[in-house]
């Protein structure tokens, strides 16, 4: 693997960490500005708002430069906005600070990924895009344990900064390593927005949604769940998140390795297997060794459907890539958003704590159906051009692919 892919995955570990450490903080942050926690939840809120709508915008923008000097673009884009949260005297100053890093956001994650597939021969493009996706995973295992260590001893305002930094260096890191790739010749903006008649390309995001969505609505009341249901004490929530982060690498590593092998078959078990650990968590939720372990399943079956989701979407839309791409990574955060939703919803009708696994097994197991649905289609869409071609059909007649 190409050392450009370190770049880029010191990039998403900042981005990682940004992204989540927030959650850890909420109480220091809601203290300094005298607001609710409730009112500081809007940081996790917009931030995840910024990345749906930031995704598209920023790639469309960035549709007339070349992708190494978005890339640089995004991440100095990323620095501002976390050095404005470290700064802002007031409560609003930060909620846009974390506005302006999430629009980085998406876009780095869409375009990096297309920039990482293009580093290696084609048998090992989603190996390269798992490992960019890697600074994400162990953000989660070490930046963000630390970030939530360094905010809650020597102040949140800390933490911002580090994260700063973080991105300043993968900034000088894209801009050494990264290679000027040449930008693609004819790619014009309704080239890039012809993917999304792409059936094949729909169905990949629906699933980006569904499945990782069926995560989230676990992970998302982790907390309560733990303590209230399997009697972990408040301390110990941080070193479960930890156990998730660490599936998370791993499960993202085996998705990176057998995505180029088997991508279907990949995506079949992955998403079967995480319904039914989704829909166990409820009765392992009442013990904390079995609780402990489902973590960690939920962690790895979940994050194995990242590299195989982001490649076929690269995959579908082969000839315009980019927004396709940057648009699924918002997917990934509709999903937080859309589970996170239900999961609120089933709580507060009393069904309990440990319902919304309940959510997350229904999301999850209608992935799987989308993903069933989609290898049919590619079956027979496939079976169907030889048999054009062997009726002998003329040339106006047969079907042909599209070309974007």
């Amino acid at each position: 693997m190409p050392l450009a892919l370190l770049a880029l995955a010191i990039g998403a570990f900042g981005i990682g960490t940004t992204e989540f450490v927030i959650m850890g903080l909420l109480p220091e942050v809601a203290g300094d500005f005298g607001v609710s926690i409730p009112t500081a939840g809007f940081l996790v809120t917009g931030y995840a708002l910024g990345v749906v709508l930031g995704a598209p915008l920023m790639t469309v923008l960035g549709t007339k430069i070349s992708r190494k000097r978005m890339l640089m673009l995004l991440m100095g884009l990323f620095v501002v906005g976390n050095v404005l949260s470290a700064v802002a005297p007031v409560f609003g100053v930060m909620l846009a600070g974390r506005v302006v890093a999430s629009l980085a956001h998406g876009a780095f994650f869409g375009i990096g990924s297309v920039v990482a597939a293009e580093l290696v021969a084609p048998e090992k493009k989603a190996g390269a895009i798992a490992m960019m996706f890697t600074g994400l995973t162990v953000a989660n295992v070490v930046g963000v344990p630390l970030g939530t260590l360094v905010g809650q001893t020597l102040g949140w305002r800390l933490t911002f900064a580090i994260v700063a930094a973080l991105g300043v260096i993968g900034l000088a890191g894209i801009a050494r390593l990264v290679p000027d790739l040449p930008k693609p010749q004819g790619v014009r903006l309704r080239h890039e927005l012809a993917a999304f008649r792409n059936v094949q390309v729909l169905l990949a995001m629906a699933m980006t949604v569904l499945g990782f969505g069926g995560v989230f609505a676990a992970v998302t009341y982790l907390a309560p769940m733990m303590t209230d249901v399997a009697g972990y004490a408040d301390s110990s929530v941080t070193w479960l998140l930890v156990l998730f982060g660490l599936g998370m690498v791993a499960g993202n590593l085996i998705g990176g390795k057998f995505a180029d092998r088997a991508l279907m078959p990949l995506l079949f078990i992955s998403l079967g297997a995480l319904a039914v650990v989704l829909a166990l968590f409820t009765l392992t939720a009442h013990h904390k060794i079995a609780a402990a372990v489902t973590i960690a399943l939920i962690g790895a079956l979940g994050f194995a459907t990242v590299p195989p989701l982001q490649k076929r979407v690269l995959d579908q839309a082969s000839g315009a890539p980019t927004l396709a791409s940057a648009v699924n990574i918002g997917a990934f955060n509709l999903g937080n958003a859309l589970s996170a939703w239900l999961g609120g919803i089933v709580i507060a009708a009393g069904l309990g704590y440990t319902a919304p696994n309940w959510v997350g097994a229904v999301l999850a197991g209608s992935a799987l159906v989308l993903a069933i649905l989609s290898a049919a289609l590619e079956r027979r869409s496939a079976s169907a051009v030889p048999s054009l071609v062997v009726t002998g059909a003329a040339p106006a007649e047969q079907a042909t692919p599209v070309s974007h």
